[in-house]
């Protein structure tokens, strides 16, 4: 039986040609992809710090996860060892979670969690341990239902057009990078017959700027049941509208 910190070690292998371009990195484009996760994770902080001091030091605590899950993941597809692909879904387990626990509002906690945040958090890390193959099916699963349920319900009941515009480009973004994760995982025999082995580095880039614009969304929504009486709107770090630089600051009365 080979280590769990053995090269390949993993029963997950993506698309990409493994040592193509480095002796030393098993799948280079799907390594090197996650660098956006590591400027993001700190620009995110940097822009957030003001909305955070009103709401909740723990939010910290996802952006430093979004950071850490970009390492995780660059280790996982340099070696493709069980060690990385465990630390891998582990951190964006813990990533979610955290998210959830700390900004999505109690009306859509399961009943049986009695709105306990961190029930929740200790009930999805324990699962995470029955069976790992699974679990990144399981990641997109929760992903997709939990913020579909939710961001379904606020757009048709708010009027906060910024709102509504988050919600759909968040949407967006997540369409295209679950688009990019199936393909790469289900239709790797036709990309590998035109030499096309991005679709799962291109995930990486995409969810990266999906989840910023998802956190300030979920901050948005949050503010409204937890924040009442204060407005928040949503500041941009360039101009125009990138997704990357959207941070909340509390707007004048």
């Amino acid at each position: 039986m080979p280590s769990i910190f053995a090269y390949q070690s993993s029963e997950v292998d993506w698309c990409e040609v493994n040592f193509q371009h480095s002796e030393l990195v098993a799948e280079f484009y799907n390594t090197f992809s996650n660098v956006s996760f590591l400027i993001l994770g700190p620009l995110m902080t940097f822009l957030m710090h003001p909305y955070i001091q009103k709401r909740s030091c723990g939010s910290y605590s996802t952006l430093f996860l979004f950071t850490v899950t970009g390492l995780f993941s660059m280790y996982f597809h340099m070696t493709l060892s069980f060690l990385g692909q465990l630390l891998d879904e582990i951190a964006i387990l813990w990533l979610l979670a955290s998210g959830y626990s700390i900004w999505m509002p109690r009306c859509y906690f399961p009943a049986f969690l009695g709105g306990n945040r961190w029930g929740r958090l200790a009930v999805c890390h324990l699962l995470s341990f029955l069976r790992t193959t699974v679990n990144d099916y399981a990641l997109n699963s929760i992903a997709s239902t939990s913020s579909t349920s939710s961001t379904r319900s606020t757009r048709s009941a708010t009027s906060n057009k910024e709102l509504r515009h988050l919600i759909e480009v968040s949407v967006v973004l997540w369409a295209i990078a679950l688009t990019s994760w199936i393909s790469d995982r289900f239709l790797c025999n036709f990309w590998q017959w035109i030499k096309f082995f991005y679709l799962h580095s291109i995930w990486h880039v995409v969810i990266s700027i999906t989840f910023p614009y998802g956190m300030v969304t979920m901050a948005l929504v949050d503010a409204s049941y937890e924040m009442p009486g204060q407005t928040l709107k949503v500041r941009y770090w360039a101009k125009g509208h990138l997704a990357c630089g959207a941070a909340l600051r509390r707007s004048p009365k």
